[in-house]
């Protein structure tokens, strides 16, 4: 992971603030083992009105705002993360892109069943998008940058389905 961003630090406070997410992308891949560098934390989180409340209190705590309105510091309201759109913001401990729906078009209750629980180093455990997902969401992305991370996520994932890796 790359620059000042401490990924870990703000999982582990979204974690600790009951917020209901999904990691996907980059830090998703790096939390799969998938070796790539990545400047920014996606989520997909649940757009329930409680998960809302929660997001939006560590949010505040976070000093988060839209990157794209900087210097203003426009926050997201509870109002506004009732949407399935994407609200891409910069936080005291690093950038956070809060999806209201996956790139793919589905939701954090249509991707739940595709999760897995990683503990990370804090103790906080965390959902995160299956390896076979976030290879989904990055081909169905189609971006030139996400090339690479296509080969290494693949060959990740096949390592693990070889006997024996406890795929």
């Amino acid at each position: 992971m790359a620059g000042s961003s401490d990924f870990e630090a703000l999982l582990t406070e979204l974690a600790r603030a009951e917020v209901e997410f999904i990691v996907i992308g980059g830090v998703g891949a790096v939390l799969h083992g998938v070796p790539i560098g990545t400047f920014d934390l996606d989520i997909v989180h649940s757009r329930g009105a409680e998960s809302r409340r929660r997001l939006v209190r560590v949010l505040a705590a976070l000093e988060a705002c839209y990157r794209e309105h900087l210097p203003e510091r426009f926050v997201p309201t509870e109002h506004d993360l009732a949407s399935p759109l994407h609200h891409l913001l910069t936080t005291r401990l690093g950038k956070l892109d809060l999806l209201g729906t996956a790139h793919t078009g589905l939701d954090y209750e249509e991707l739940l069943p595709r999760t897995t629980l990683v503990a990370l180093a804090t103790g906080v455990q965390v959902r995160v998008m299956d390896l076979r997902g976030l290879i989904e969401m990055k081909e169905q992305a189609g971006r030139d940058k996400d090339k690479l991370h296509l080969i290494l996520l693949r060959r990740v994932y096949e390592g693990r389905k070889k006997p024996g890796n406890g795929a």
